[in-house]
């Protein structure tokens, strides 16, 4: 990681900052659509202060310049950044959040502005501390931050059409993709497009509403059965959708739309271009007010149908909406849908699981082989090549659900690093070695992270992997009465943790979407409140893993001592899917259905790491059981055809 010079991208935004007359700029890492990940050319946070990492907001005043990030990203960002920018650690004692930053530098009057595209109208949380632990304190959302430079006696906050950056960056910012949208089939959607409508023009029905308008990428390519390649690693495309109670209608550059995207979607879609969303979203707000002054006798009986929003829209929407007395802001009914899968994607997700269990096998007695037996010297970037050149020959293989995470070592420390060519490390088979790593099938969506030791661990390392891997069986065989959610999950992975002192900074949870993106809203296990607000449903499928960003045990003499995260050391993390589904129970209190879940996810786990003196009976048998059954599914990929991934195979799943 090479620090990045950004002197003169500064100076060029400077001077446009001050014909814009504003004080201090903001520079989200989001595009106009929220997405987690982005396409090259909307990578303007990395662009004007050279920070790659996927969470983090920039803010730059006429004088000084700030880049807040989390504790996933310190060391990367202090690697980074030049002298120029100031480092906001954003969950550590007192360390500002980038909004009361702001805030503070915007004092006597000074005037804010933003990209109002990509910044959010309103979320459902505004930046919190809890503990150690961060809420998600990167959504940038206007309405909170301009209340915050309101009380610190500073300017307006205010949203400008062209963004300041793509100025700066001019002729050599990347193009807009504009790759072929695809059809994906019933086969592995399990419901035609024209029932989700149905289905969704219900809720728009029962909230009395004139539409919805739908920016997020991967709500609108599961409503319509379509997925693309615009952005590395989901497959979603560049649009719009507005759905009416009487129409439909995507707005997307019509040279992305085959003969046959165009008979899928039939006379029953509208077809518009994509920068059409603005003036048609503002001629139908207009429209909508107007008939609720003209229905009924009076103005005050007028029915008030107003358009819907999802908490993930832009700014801009709502501002050409007419703001928020004019539009009703809330969680998408798209998504919460979506986080349901039907059987069709549950068997997909078990399918898809099993053909990636087995290529993870066969990589890792791969790797063990070339590491060990033929003393083969392999960096990070070609063993995480060799794993995708493995998955790749698999049914219904699409491409990678995000960056191989392959990691040797003190690497382990950081959990989004990236292995890039000639800027990696060569694996040490004496050393702890993590993989977390996912694909994209038709028919599902994974993401599975093991940690492995090719040598003699020390009893530190087999501990440290044990109590994670303590808290993995926990919330595989938790029951539950529905209504649960992932917040009040949360602790059965962190009390073992917990017990020694230790925690991880990072969600135990996310959603997972079906050949959609690999972390899908609105549910998941953590300490976000998001995860208040959805209760975990039969249906919903989630990881379930203890994956700190840098789980670290000092060497310590006594392991009843606290543990603490220190850099350079090694890191842990085990991840499995699982699908929550209805479980039957001796008794049924309240008379409410009881939730389980269902592991999807058939790779073994390091035998090595495990110290079974900190196993329960009933963990031993859990671990006996998902062992055989990793053994019985994915055996047939390998019996008379690799003797060597069988023989690691049963190894690495013999019972204990």
């Amino acid at each position: 990681m090479e620090t990045v010079n950004s002197s003169e991208r500064l100076t060029q935004l400077r001077h446009l900052m001050k014909e814009n007359k504003f004080d201090i700029y903001i520079v989200p890492s989001e595009d106009s659509h929220q997405s987690e990940y982005i396409a090259p050319c909307d990578a303007r946070r990395e662009h004007i202060c050279g920070f790659s990492g996927s969470a983090g907001t920039a803010v730059i005043t006429l004088e000084k310049a700030a880049l807040a990030t989390d504790g996933r990203y310190f060391n990367q960002a202090s690697k980074q950044l030049d002298s120029n920018w100031v480092l906001l650690k954003q969950g550590l004692e007192d360390v500002p959040t980038w909004q009361e930053w702001t805030a503070e530098q915007s004092e006597g009057g000074k005037v804010v502005g933003v990209d109002s595209t990509v910044i959010t109208a309103r979320q459902c949380l505004s930046p919190v501390k809890l503990r150690s632990r961060r809420l998600n304190a990167f959504t940038a959302d206007a309405r909170k931050l301009a209340e915050k430079i309101k009380k610190k006696g500073g300017g307006k906050l205010v949203g400008v059409e062209t963004n300041l950056v793509d100025q700066v960056w001019g002729k050599q910012r990347p193009s807009r993709p504009n790759e072929k949208v695809k059809v994906l089939d019933e086969q592995f959607s399990g419901k035609k497009f024209q029932e989700k409508l149905e289905d969704l023009r219900k809720e728009l029905e029962k909230k009395k509403s004139a539409g919805l308008i739908v920016s997020m990428l991967d709500e609108i390519a599961w409503l319509y059965n379509l997925r693309g390649n615009d952005i590395p690693y989901n497959p979603v495309f560049f649009s719009y959708a507005i759905i009416t109670p009487t129409a439909a209608t995507i707005y997307i550059d019509s040279s992305k739309l085959s003969q046959e995207v165009l008979n899928h979607l039939g006379d029953t879609v509208h077809i518009r271009p994509y920068s059409a969303i603005f003036d048609d979203v503002k001629a139908m707000g207009e429209s909508a007010q107007a008939e609720s002054t003209t229905n009924g006798d009076s103005k005050a009986e007028a029915p008030k149908r107003k358009f819907m929003i999802s908490t993930k829209a832009s700014w801009a929407l709502s501002l050409i909406l007419g703001g928020e007395d004019k539009v009703d802001e809330l969680r998408s009914p798209i998504g919460d849908a979506k986080a349901i899968k039907n059987k069709t994607e549950l068997e997909g997700m078990r399918q898809c699981h099993i053909r990636d269990g087995a290529a993870l096998s066969e990589y890792f007695a791969w790797l063990e082989e070339e590491l060990v037996i033929k003393g083969t010297k392999l960096d990070e970037v070609e063993a995480a090549d060799k794993l995708e050149q493995i998955r790749s020959k698999h049914q219904n293989f699409v491409g990678l659900s995000f960056d191989t995470i392959s990691s040797t070592g003190a690497n382990a420390a950081v959990i989004h690093y990236k292995p890039e060519p000639g800027n990696c490390s060569t694996i040490d088979p004496k050393a702890i070695y993590l993989c977390d790593s996912g694909a994209q099938y038709l028919d599902g969506t994974t993401d599975t992270t093991r940690t492995l030791h090719f040598g003699e661990p020390t009893e530190l390392e087999r501990k440290a992997y044990t109590l994670v891997l303590k808290g993995v069986i926990a919330l595989d065989t938790v029951i539950f009465p529905k209504g649960t959610n992932g917040l009040a999950l949360d602790t059965l992975a962190r009390q073992f943790l917990w017990e020694e002192g230790l925690d991880y900074r990072h969600g135990t949870g996310h959603g997972v979407g079906s050949y959609l993106n690999v972390h899908e809203g609105p549910i998941g296990v953590g300490t976000r409140v998001q995860y208040t607000e959805v209760a975990l449903s039969a249906g919903n499928v989630i990881s379930d893993g203890v994956t700190p960003p840098r789980l670290f045990f000092a060497p310590l003499t006594n392991c009843s001592e606290p543990g603490y995260y220190e850099d350079g050391n090694f890191g842990i993390r085990i991840e499995n899917i699982i699908m929550a589904k209805e479980v039957k129970t001796t008794h049924s209190f309240g008379e409410k259905p009881w939730l389980g879940f269902e592991h999807v996810t058939m790779v073994p786990m390091c035998r090595k790491l495990i110290d079974e003196k900190y196993l329960t009976p009933k963990e031993v048998t859990w671990l006996n059981n998902y062992h055989a059954e990793v053994l019985d599914k994915t055996k047939s990929y390998f019996e008379g055809k690799d003797e060597r991934t069988m023989k690691w195979l049963e190894r690495e799943t013999r019972s204990i």
